[in-house]
């Protein structure tokens, strides 16, 4: 069996086809992202109501809902297989996915829209959930946000991680803005258990709760994480988001060859 190992703007994976196998995905999550020392594991099954299913591990063998990066990366795995054409559903556990290829390693989803959105979980601290049962989210916005200040920032995000206020655990996700239409971000990830390069997901989040608290008029918005920018186009009232589309790239790094 063939495995991929894929980026999406640096947060990183090892992709499976897994139709017609009875695989134990969560060990093989542990030990192919030990392998490949990765964030994720995805395998691609049949699905009855999509054009496959998306099962996805993080890296200690938990299972996810969905992966914001990941859905790009098992996109673009499923369209260079046969598995599914251009423009494709994917069933995930929190809910249909659909994606687009844009270019050999750009690809566009549109994710989930938010099943539960409470602006001041703790105080200033923001909770999304994209879709339901959804990926939770902290969001927070801290001043002066840069990349250097992770050590300076983990343990408090651990923290926060862990916190009451999230009772199923959240990933927590601090940004600052660059311009009125761009923003930095720093996530730290549930199951990876420290900051990751990139979160979809959580930049989705961050676009989610600019967009309900009227500070993106526009709709558009572009998140650098420390592995590469997503962009997001939002739509929706004053009161709800009814559509999060997230264009990124979507990269095959090599391929490995497990028994």
């Amino acid at each position: 069996m063939n495995a991929w190992y894929m980026s999406g703007a640096g947060n990183d994976f090892m992709v499976i086809d897994g139709r017609g196998q009875t695989l134990d995905y969560s060990r093989l999550a542990l030990e192919l992202c030990k392998l490949a020392d990765c964030d994720g594991f995805m395998a691609v099954d049949h699905s009855d109501i999509a054009h496959f299913k998306l099962h996805f591990y993080n890296a200690d063998g938990s299972r996810g809902e969905m992966c914001g990066n990941g859905s790009r990366c098992v996109a673009k795995f499923a369209y260079d297989h046969g598995i599914a054409p251009e423009n494709m559903t994917i069933e995930t556990d929190a809910g249909l996915l659909t994606a687009d290829r844009i270019s050999e390693n750009q690809y566009r989803v549109r994710l989930n829209n938010p099943g539960i959105v409470d602006l001041h979980r703790s105080g200033d601290m923001a909770y999304v959930e994209l879709g339901d049962p959804g990926v939770p989210h902290g969001v927070y916005r801290f001043e002066g946000l840069d990349w250097f200040m992770r050590d300076e920032l983990r343990e408090r995000m651990r923290a926060e991680r862990y916190a009451d206020y999230f009772p199923k655990g959240a990933n927590v996700n601090y940004y600052d803005f660059l311009s009125a239409t761009r923003v930095r971000i720093l996530t730290f990830e549930r199951g990876v258990e420290d900051f990751t390069l990139a979160c979809g997901t959580g930049s989705g989040s961050v676009a989610a709760v600019l967009w309900l608290t009227g500070k993106l008029p526009g709709g558009r918005l572009s998140v650098e994480n420390p592995g590469g920018t997503l962009h997001f186009e939002l739509e929706g009232t004053e009161t709800e988001v009814t559509s999060i589309l997230m264009t990124g790239p979507a990269e095959k790094v090599r391929e490995y060859e497990i028994e």
